[in-house]
């Protein structure tokens, strides 16, 4: 039992090895001239087999079997790379090694690249027929470029996900959209631990970012420093590339940066949710009107009685203090009225 484990515990860590290689160019021109100098061998050999020289039969053979088995078997071996592009060869069904590097190779011509996640690349037929449509027609798909599916880039890729309905913390669904900024950093791990790395990232996204937004609220109304999904998304953002980066070790990716691209209400609440944020709008603004009012009338009775402009009783000040406060707080202009009359 331990055996087992410990045997699936070796094939999940794959380490990243290099493929031997050597310069293609150099190869390419010494089995081409190999093959002619064979070929020319090959009608030496008949011509010396008619004249009755025996060991013209093993000559021939040897140059035949270079000129038409070995030497184009040999071709297979020559492998061109752009740069941040990768090969992960396996040698009859064993892990060879991975070829980095921009060049011409010469590799081990037995050898077969591996590369579960180019099956899922859309077909150049395809594209090119999207293209057409579109209007770029014939042109367009004579200019697009061939991408072999067996080679894995090492470049900045970028990974959207749909937008999803989750419940944050309080319960409330709301509409969140991520994307992922990703690269393959062990080409062997991305390989042979996983079926397809990239349909892998795009559910450990998904899982990711229902774990972590369960956690937070979309907004918070009190005062406190709580971490929301609004206000403190920077946060929320970081939480949210370790949770993915803690999930996709094991398929040899790395997380260069997540970003929420899209947050808001879903669209059953969302009404509700609009009109509660203005009702808090609404008492904040009163809240801070009324604070300046108290202050101002303060103020005014301070300054009334300091200049000794006007000795005024408690029920004279509580009258005043209403109109002040009346005056101050209103949503309207005031109407002035003038009394003609004695206060008393």
């Amino acid at each position: 039992m331990n055996n087992g484990i410990e045997q699936t515990d070796k094939q999940m860590h794959y380490e990243e090895i290099k493929a031997w290689s050597i310069n293609g160019m150099l190869m390419l021109i010494l089995n081409s001239a190999l093959i002619i100098g064979a070929v020319f061998g090959v009608i030496n050999s008949i011509i010396r087999l008619e004249s009755g020289v025996t060991s013209a039969v093993i000559l021939l053979v040897i140059f035949a079997l270079y000129a038409f088995l070995i030497g184009p078997i040999l071709y297979a071996g020559l492998k061109i790379l752009k740069p941040n592009d990768a090969l992960v060869l396996t040698l009859f069904g064993k892990y060879y090694g991975t070829l980095k590097g921009a060049g011409f190779f010469f590799v081990n011509p037995f050898v077969a690249a591996s590369n579960p996640a180019g099956d899922s690349q859309p077909s150049v037929s395809f594209v090119a027929e999207q293209q057409a449509q579109s209007g770029k027609g014939k042109q367009a798909g004579m200019q697009l470029q061939l991408r072999s599916k067996k080679v894995i880039s090492l470049k900045a890729m970028t990974l959207s996900n749909e937008k999803q309905k989750i419940n944050d913390k309080l319960g409330n669904p709301i509409i969140i959209g991520i994307v992922v900024i990703w690269r393959v950093v062990n080409t062997a791990k991305a390989v042979f631990n996983v079926d397809n790395y990239v349909e892998y990232l795009s559910i450990q996204c998904d899982s990711a970012l229902r774990n972590i937004v369960r956690l937070y609220p979309y907004d918070s109304a009190s005062e406190d420093n709580e971490t929301t999904l609004r206000g403190s998304s920077l946060d929320v953002a970081a939480r949210l590339k370790e949770e993915i980066q803690m999930k996709v070790d094991i398929a040899g990716l790395e997380i260069a940066e997540a970003r929420i691209t899209h947050l808001a209400y879903a669209p059953e609440i969302a009404s509700a949710m609009l009109q509660r944020q203005q009702a808090t709008a609404i008492i904040d603004a009163r809240q801070m009107i009324v604070e300046g009012a108290v202050g101002m009338v303060e103020m005014a009775l301070t300054k009334l009685n300091d200049n000794n402009i006007v000795h005024l009783d408690e029920e004279r000040k509580a009258a005043m203090v209403s109109n002040l406060l009346v005056v101050l707080c209103s949503n309207k202009d005031p109407q002035p009225i003038v009394n003609s009359g004695s206060l008393y």
